[in-house]
């Protein structure tokens, strides 16, 4: 196994310890594995993890990395599978924090995954049929399904062979990203009284160590006469729609045309997505090519989509676009507000600057809907200052009197900036504790 550490440190001036530090591990790790020595990484004792209570904070509370204080190390809890963990986001990584008491410090900790290669192409389907005229033309196209591969980067899905190569050659037009559409190219005129079906084996190959493959018979049966194919008006097509719009909304409309004339020049529209969860979001009208809403669009799951459209004309000929989707977000979801520190009790002697509450605030939203302020109640002798990666620190800003006020409801309340603004809020009650000042 390799891992890799990086390591910051920063002091601040509000009386603990922010520290940054990284580790790198594959992923199907088994349960139990050394993913780092937390304590040497982070130059602390032993003891100091267990008089501090060090303890692990994550905000979405996924229970994959286990600290052990006895040992000043961190372990695999569970196993963690990348696919399941992150899809296919890169880079896949785990974010906590190591928090400490007397004094707090906490630490942020990333642990990144690395993709092994533990998924092999798959077709969704295992045959594929056409009917093609045997008057199609030499360098006609036909559109195949592509093969999806859940693992990423080297792992991912590489190339395509096409067996055998006596009619049609394999042709792959890059796009952005690792997606590649797949089209067979008729390289030699067709007979149907010579041969009135055709099979082929088409295989994707991924770019692992060792390679795997998956294969997808493709059937062709010969047929008369149907020498024009459906042309797109556009090879690229793009739209937007809000998230959380409801189902029947009309996305888009795309369409070909087909210079053949009768039952020929019909062209019958479908979604050729595989294994991506398209097909459950939009649905495309096979008569007029409307695009419509029948799922929901969530912009924190997913902020666009490519959806690949198939025209195919009555004699098995077909063209393919694509329609890019980007959803637009809307201010849908709360700042949330987690306690990840606090004292109930501070002595009315304490120094001033002392911290007190350390809160972290996440909005799930994006730009000026995800943008939160926090502030706190007036006239009480505490002031709320804040810290890089939404953290927020209460802390005391002018001295403390038992004897004029024991006790404080602290109110923390936090906006974000969308419209209309979404908050939330959290009272907590502090304790002053009297000192022989009188």
């Amino acid at each position: 196994m390799t891992r890799q550490v990086t390591l910051f440190i920063f002091v601040l001036s509000l009386g603990f310890v922010l520290g940054q530090i990284s580790y790198t591990i594959p992923e199907e790790m088994a349960k139990g594995s050394l993913i780092g020595n937390i304590a040497h990484d982070l130059g602390l004792q032993i003891k100091r993890l267990t008089s501090g209570k060090a303890r692990i904070f994550t905000r979405d509370g996924d229970g994959y990395v286990e600290l052990s204080r006895e040992k000043g190390v961190l372990i695999v809890k569970e196993r963690i599978d990348r696919e399941a963990l992150c899809k296919q986001t890169t880079p896949c990584a785990l974010h906590f924090q190591i928090i400490l008491e007397n004094p707090i410090e906490f630490y942020s900790v990333a642990v990144q995954i690395e993709d092994i290669n533990d998924n092999a192409p798959t077709f969704e389907k295992e045959e594929l049929k056409f009917e093609i005229s045997e008057s199609a033309n030499v360098g006609a196209t036909f559109a195949l399904e592509r093969a999806a591969d859940l693992d990423v980067g080297i792992n991912d899905l590489k190339s395509y062979t096409l067996k055998p190569t006596d009619n049609f050659a394999l042709k792959l037009n890059n796009n952005a990203g690792v997606n590649k559409n797949v089209e067979m190219v008729l390289q030699k005129p067709l007979d149907r009284e010579k041969q009135e079906q055709i099979n082929l084996v088409l295989t994707a190959i991924d770019g692992g160590e060792p390679q795997t493959s998956g294969t997808m018979l493709i059937v062709i049966k010969v047929l008369d006469v149907n020498d024009n194919a459906p042309v797109f008006t556009q090879k690229m097509y793009k739209a937007s729609v809000t998230e959380n719009s409801p189902t029947g909304t009309i996305v888009a409309a795309v369409t070909a045309s087909d210079a053949d004339d009768g039952s020929n020049s019909k062209i019958r529209y479908s979604i050729r997505n595989t294994l991506d969860g398209v097909r459950e979001i939009f649905e495309v009208n096979t008569n007029n090519g409307e695009v419509t809403l029948i799922g929901n669009t969530d912009f924190e799951e997913s902020r666009n989509y490519e959806i690949d459209l198939l025209a195919t004309d009555e004699g098995g000929l077909t063209d393919s676009c694509k329609l890019i989707v980007d959803v637009q977000d809307t201010n849908d979801n709360n700042p949330e507000i987690k306690i990840m520190s606090r004292s109930t009790i501070l002595s009315e002697d304490s120094k001033l600057g002392t911290v007190v509450i350390v809160i972290s605030i996440d909005d799930k939203d994006s730009a000026q809907n995800g943008d939160v302020k926090c502030f706190i109640n007036n006239n009480i002798p505490f002031v709320l200052t804040s810290s890089n990666n939404n953290f927020y620190s209460l802390v005391t800003d002018s001295e403390l009197d038992r004897e004029r006020a024991s006790e404080y409801n602290i109110t923390v309340s936090c906006s974000d900036e969308g419209v209309p603004s979404l908050s939330s809020s959290v009272t907590l009650t502090l304790q002053i504790s009297d000192v022989n000042d009188n």
